[in-house]
């Protein structure tokens, strides 16, 4: 009995934030943008009409056809295969390096938020030393120190998303750790970690849930912006943004090479801002029934 009492609240709330969810249109086309490009990344073989490294000669800057159905571009490769292979590498080093910044950024601010005193003071200092440069340079700066390979990327965009990670986690700790049940799980003798992982940390997981969606929508900008400059992915694998940087001696003859690699990177973003944006009204507590 007592667990059936127990676990109809929990579900309650839940429930209610998918309503939420489902009722903002952006949000649900969001996801659905987000689900068609993960989708073609995870059947990129078998979805791609030719292999992105294929050389077609005698359709060389080749516009929009039956046989190609984006063009193709300078060495006559498919735009569209190289575009679907290029979302394996936009999505995998968005969803990596924002997992990584997650693990390390959520344990430094559930450390910094509950112990407190000097412990908080050194790691929010480093926070705020990290915050206070710009991101995408703070990115390529690392990038350029660990060298040009999708890995040193996912690791670079994994480094200077941490801060986001350790401020939201440590703020909600800190708004948390005087409510009564963690006050109650104290009482009966719950260890120091099993009150941060057992009892803060689910109920901080929305905020986090948040940040993450839209960090990844800022890490695959970061990935496309660091290819474009020569720091990500090297040749001939297929990125968003080193296609840019490519197209930019073809804006005239053929700008079909900018246009669709650009309007990747505009709808995964944007759709991630969108699937955040609705991700935060949904979870908020305090949003309005529609």
């Amino acid at each position: 009995m007592q667990a059936t009492l127990t676990s109809k609240p929990a579900r309650k709330p839940r429930n209610k934030a998918v309503k939420r969810f489902l009722r903002d249109r952006l949000a649900v086309g969001g996801a659905l943008v987000l689900l068609v490009f993960g989708l073609a990344a995870l059947f990129a073989p078998w979805l791609a009409p030719a292999d992105p490294a294929q050389l077609f000669f005698s359709d060389i800057l080749s516009g929009p056809s039956a046989a190609h159905p984006l063009g193709t571009d300078e060495l006559g490769r498919d735009l569209l295969s190289r575009i679907i292979y290029g979302a394996q590498v936009s999505l995998s080093a968005g969803l990596v390096s924002v997992s990584i910044a997650l693990v390390i950024g959520t344990l430094l601010g559930l450390v910094a938020g509950f112990v407190g005193g000097l412990l908080d003071e050194v790691i929010m200092r480093i926070v705020d030393a990290m915050l206070a440069l710009p991101f995408l340079v703070l990115a390529i700066a690392l990038a350029a120190v660990l060298g040009p390979s999708l890995q040193n990327t996912m690791l670079a965009i994994g480094i200077v998303s941490v801060p986001a990670f350790a401020r939201i986690a440590r703020g909600e700790v800190v708004a948390q750790r005087e409510r009564e049940y963690v006050q109650a799980a104290q009482a009966l003798g719950a260890s120091d970690a099993r009150t941060i992982f057992r009892h803060l940390l689910p109920n901080i997981s929305g905020a986090l849930i948040v940040q993450t969606s839209l960090s990844v929508a800022h890490a695959v900008l970061a990935e496309s912006s660091l290819s474009f400059l020569g720091l990500g992915v090297q040749p001939p694998t297929p990125s968003w943004g080193s296609m840019l940087n490519v197209s930019r001696g073809y804006l005239d003859t053929a700008p079909w090479m900018a246009l669709f690699p650009g309007l990747a990177i505009f709808l995964t973003v944007l759709a991630f801002n969108l699937l955040g944006d609705g991700l935060r009204a949904a979870l908020d507590p305090r949003s309005k029934e529609h």
